[in-house]
């Protein structure tokens, strides 16, 4: 039987070997591509494959079969969960049309929404502005219900005036700005962090705090290059993964 392949990893001899090892693993399993094999390697054929240990790495197995991504069977080996999740990855793709059909899909549920006051961080993007129109939504899988993003919008209030927030558990605010809200979105610009869930993000999206968060920073600007929307968008860690695709023309 073949057995599934992991990713290689750099060690940083500064931080737990077992815990390096285990979050490399992990990501391996999520991000696994469809049909891959669900069996692993032996505990031998992982210690050398990582450069560790066989006492490290069953320490590193160990955490991943308590947190249910695999099991250990005596004779038979170590495999993967069949529903351990990787999610469809987030891509960063070129067209308008491309970015609003990749927030479509899943079932949005709309937290709150009003008048909010423009915090000190994003003041750039809103010059002379006190206060916008905020909105904050969650998202979830349509098959498991389950959270996997949470998102705080904040709108020019002149172009809020022409949102519906009943649209929004419709349609991604991207679709809303250009179709109903009569906005000419010029261009979309994405900055993507990894963080640490705070204690919000940990209760929105069901998972431990402090766990790995991709949180997304997104502005949309009119043809005049007038920010209209800052949108903050906390991911899974488990769930997505970022993909950027560079063409680069020959010399």
């Amino acid at each position: 039987m073949t057995a599934f392949a992991p990713d290689s990893l750099e060690l940083n001899r500064k931080l737990p070997l077992w815990y390096q090892v285990s979050q490399s693993l992990r990501a391996s399993i999520l991000g696994r591509a469809a049909g891959a094999p669900l069996r692993l390697p032996t505990e031998e054929q992982l210690a050398e494959h990582y450069g560790v240990s066989v006492l490290t790495m069953r320490q590193a197995l160990k955490e991943l079969e308590t947190e249910g991504l695999i099991s250990r069977h005596r004779r038979r080996g170590t495999f993967i969960e069949p529903d351990a999740r990787g999610g469809a990855p987030v891509r960063l793709l070129g067209s308008l049309d491309a970015i609003v059909a990749q927030q479509s899909g899943d079932l949005t549920t709309v937290l709150d929404h009003g008048p909010t006051p423009v915090p000190p961080e994003l003041a750039g993007y809103f010059p002379g502005l006190r206060e916008a129109a905020g909105y904050r939504r969650v998202r979830r899988d349509p098959e498991s219900g389950d959270p996997t993003s949470w998102a705080e919008n904040l709108v020019l209030p002149e172009v809020a005036e022409r949102i519906d927030p009943a649209d929004l558990e419709r349609w991604p605010m991207t679709r809303i700005l250009r179709d109903t809200a009569g906005v000419t979105v010029s261009r979309i610009a994405n900055t993507v962090q990894a963080r640490l869930a705070d204690p919000r993000t940990s209760q929105l999206l069901r998972v431990p705090l402090l766990s790995p968060i991709l949180h997304c920073t997104g502005v949309a600007y009119d043809e005049h290059d007038r920010a209209v929307d800052v949108v903050r968008i906390h991911y899974r860690g488990d769930r997505f993964s970022f993909a950027v695709t560079v063409d680069a023309a020959p010399h």
